[in-house]
C-alpha cells in the first residue's frame, strides 16, 4: 500500500513506521515497537480487523523514546514521565528530537557529550585516531589497556566507548589518579554486569517474540539504576570521609 493510501485509511502500518525509523535506529524491530506499546509509551489506533495504524505523533513519540534510550541510556520509567509532561503541556515534542531533553546520567560535566559519543558497534577507530580524539599519549593508552579499562577488538581497532573511557580516564588523571587506580572501577563494573546478566539472561531465552526486547530493556533499567546507586554510594562515602 502506498503512503497516500495509508493516510487515506487513517495512519501508517507498523511496517511503514519501521521503514521510517530504521535510518536513525538500525536495530529497531517490530517486536520492539510492540513492546513499547505494551509499556504504554505509544497508543496506535486499531482498525476494526485489529491492525495497528500509527499517526505522525506516534512516530514522533517513538523517536523520542528511542533517542532517549540511545543517547541518554534512560530507563523507560524516566522516559514515560517525560512523555507525561509533554502530554500535560509542560514540555513539547519536536519532530526530530525532544525540545525538552531528558536528564543525562553518567556524563562527565564539560567533558563528554552523548551527542559526540554515541555508541556504535560498527565503528572502527585506529590506535592513532583514538589518541587524537581522546587527546592522550601512547604511554597513557598502553596503561589503560594493561589495566583492562580499554580493550581493542580482534583486529586491533577500538570503538566509541573506548574513546569515552579514555577521555574520562584522562580527566580523572588530572586529579592524580593513575590507570592502576582505576582498575577498582573496572572490577566493580564487571561484578555489576555479571549481576545484570544473571537477571536478563533467562528473560532473553524466552520463547515469545518480545523476549529479547524485554531483556534489553531490563539491562537498560538495571544499568541506569546501578549507575544512580553507585553515584549515591560514592557521594555518601566521600561525605562521611570528609566529615570525619
Amino acid at each position: 500500500m502506498t503512503a497516500v493510501g495509508e493516510r487515506a485509511q487513517g495512519g501508517m502500518s507498523i511496517g511503514s513506521v519501521l521503514d521510517q525509523l530504521r535510518p536513525d535506529f538500525p536495530d529497531i524491530t517490530i517486536s520492539k515497537i510492540r513492546f513499547l506499546e505494551s509499556e504504554g509509551l505509544i497508543s496506535p489506533e486499531r482498525t476494526p480487523s485489529g491492525y495497528r495504524r500509527f499517526s505522525i505523533l506516534d512516530c514522533e513519540r517513538l523517536k523520542f523514546v528511542l533517542t532517549a534510550q540511545r543517547d541518554q541510556y534512560l530507563p523507560l520509567k524516566v522516559i514515560k514521565e517525560q512523555l507525561e509532561a509533554i502530554d500535560s503541556g509542560v514540555a513539547t515534542l519536536g519532530a526530530d528530537r525532544p525540545a525538552s531533553r531528558p536528564r543525562r546520567l553518567g556524563v562527565v560535566p564539560g567533558e563528554v557529550s552523548p551527542d559526540e559519543f554515541q555508541a556504535d558497534r560498527d565503528v572502527r577507530i585506529s590506535r592513532e585516531d583514538l589518541l587524537e580524539r581522546a587527546d592522550i599519549d601512547d604511554k597513557f593508552l598502553t596503561e589503560l589497556i594493561r589495566a583492562g579499562l580499554v580493550t581493542p577488538g580482534p583486529a586491533g581497532f577500538f570503538d566509541d566507548v573506548a574513546v569515552m573511557l579514555a577521555v574520562t580516564a584522562k580527566s580523572m588523571s588530572e586529579f592524580g589518579l593513575e590507570a592502576r587506580h582505576l582498575r577498582a572501577f573496572k572490577l566493580a563494573a564487571d561484578r555489576e554486569a555479571g549481576l545484570i546478566a544473571q537477571i536478563a539472561g533467562p528473560i532473553a531465552k524466552g520463547r515469545d517474540a518480545g523476549a529479547r526486547d524485554r531483556a534489553e530493556e531490563v539491562v537498560r533499567e538495571l544499568a541506569a539504576l546501578s549507575l544512580t546507586l553507585h553515584t549515591c554510594l560514592v557521594k555518601a562515602a566521600v561525605r562521611g570521609a570528609i566529615d570525619h
